[in-house]
């Protein structure tokens, strides 16, 4: 995907970007309580509940079929709404090049996640393939979304407000994840002050998500201008132009190199967050309050942790300092393992340890790959990357779903995922990110 040429904007213009970008960050805000309400929180032990109460007497659900334990339901429907993600997004991003007509198709992908989201309403009793149907429907959308949302960044702000503008975004979306789960963890916890079953205050808390979303998405909807594409060569159709994009990258061998490290220990982390809360509820027997109190804390630290983290890359460089972290991951992991049932401090310290590293991680990932892009190929790059990205991070889930499914285990599942975290730190420090960053014909930082 190509982008405008680089050009000082007039006074007008520049209030005009200024004004997209306030609406940009809407968006952020609109969609991470998605993220963080329903796919981190609740979504998973519920759904594990309710395909539980489905299964026959060896604990065995059937979809179309087949023989799911119902315990690993959650993580195989994680797995098949990236897969459809992934089928979707090369084409959804073609014809918004195509096109430049990025608005429609932001707004058709984040109303049919936000009214996924809000009909998790009427996931109750054993409606448990309802429930995977809506996961997938949401997830999907939420992903393709994306994509666009990001698109829209080289449009909106010149190169050197990017960083800035980029993180007030993320910085939005952990802020209102927080509020969110705050009000969500005084119903849950209240439920029975508020005259509600506890199921029905989780299928509040989840519908509720999809209607911030909805609601707030309607500001970047309003603020958001369609750019025509002026002097572009026309999109190939979908996964066409995943593949020149590829092909061009082959190129720049250590690049990809990079990628390929990246993607497979962010697959790590995403499964973490993503899987988290089921190994608290199931395999820890803590309740639903405890585990909407660890996500707020991951929230407010991952903020801390990104700082933190940028701070120390200034003395190490990016890459030790992703190196560190990624060690800090299997360290983690490896004392969830040990983690004793029913004791919420100790999850409360795990909590602190991702919270941590997360925010840093992703970070300086993507601020190190921004390196390693030849000039003139950002968006397209970043595609690429968006869609490399949600196309690994079905393979963690998988890996923890049949690990459940073999062992019956959500501690082998839970150290099952060490695995990315050690092959993704053996290819990263493979990668001489210096000798990288030249062959993409980039000034070298003196300090990377």
């Amino acid at each position: 995907m190509g982008h405008d040429t680089v050009r000082t904007p007039p006074a007008d213009e520049a209030a005009q970007l200024r004004r997209e970008q306030r609406g940009w960050y809407v968006y952020d805000w609109a969609c991470s309580v998605y993220s963080t309400s329903v796919l981190t929180v609740f979504l998973g032990p519920y759904l594990t509940s309710v395909a539980k109460s489905a299964a026959d007497a060896d604990g065995y659900v059937h979809p179309l079929g087949l023989p799911v334990r119902a315990g690993s339901f959650f993580a195989y429907s994680v797995s098949l709404s990236v897969i459809v993600a992934v089928l979707v997004m090369p084409l959804v991003g073609a014809a918004a090049d195509r096109t430049g007509r990025k608005k429609p198709l932001l707004a058709a992908a984040a109303y049919t996640g936000a009214t996924a989201t809000a009909a998790m309403f009427f996931l109750d009793g054993d409606r448990y393939l309802l429930g995977g149907a809506l996961l997938v429907v949401a997830n999907a959308a939420q992903s393709v979304a994306m994509m666009l949302y990001n698109s829209y960044l080289p449009q909106i702000a010149p190169p050197e407000q990017r960083d800035a503008v980029s993180s007030r975004g993320w910085a939005f979306g952990y802020a209102a994840g927080a509020l969110v789960l705050v009000a969500d963890l005084v119903l849950y916890t209240g439920h029975e002050r508020f005259g509600l079953s506890e199921s029905a205050a989780v299928r509040i808390c989840l519908a509720s998500a999809g209607l911030w979303w909805g609601a707030f998405a309607l500001v970047p909807l309003r603020r958001l201008r369609d750019r025509r594409a002026v002097g572009r060569e026309a999109a190939l159709p979908g996964f066409r132009q995943l593949a020149a994009t590829v092909r061009d990258m082959r190129r720049h061998p250590l690049t990809l190199a990079f990628l390929l490290a990246y993607l497979v220990y962010n697959d790590g982390i995403q499964t973490v967050i993503s899987q988290a809360s089921v190994y608290g509820s199931e395999e820890l027997g803590l309740g639903q309050s405890t585990l909407i109190g660890a996500v707020l804390l991951v929230q407010v630290l991952a903020v801390a942790g990104a700082l933190a983290m940028g701070r120390l890359a200034r003395v190490y460089g990016a890459k030790r300092t992703i190196l560190g972290s990624l060690v800090a991951w299997t360290v983690t992991l490896a004392a969830g393992y040990f983690l004793p049932a029913g004791a919420p401090v100790w999850f409360f310290v795990l909590a602190a340890g991702i919270g941590l590293v997360l925010g840093g991680s992703q970070a300086l990932s993507r601020s190190l790959f921004s390196h390693l892009v030849p000039a003139g190929k950002e968006a397209e790059y970043f595609s690429a990357y968006e869609v490399s990205d949600r196309g690994m991070s079905w393979l963690g889930p998988l890996l923890f779903g049949v690990t459940h499914q073999l062992t019956g285990s959500y501690r082998d599942a839970i150290i099952s995922l060490v695995a990315f975290f050690v092959l993704g730190f053996g290819l990263l420090a493979r990668v001489p990110v210096r000798r990288a960053i030249g062959e993409a014909g980039n000034p070298v930082p003196d300090r990377i």
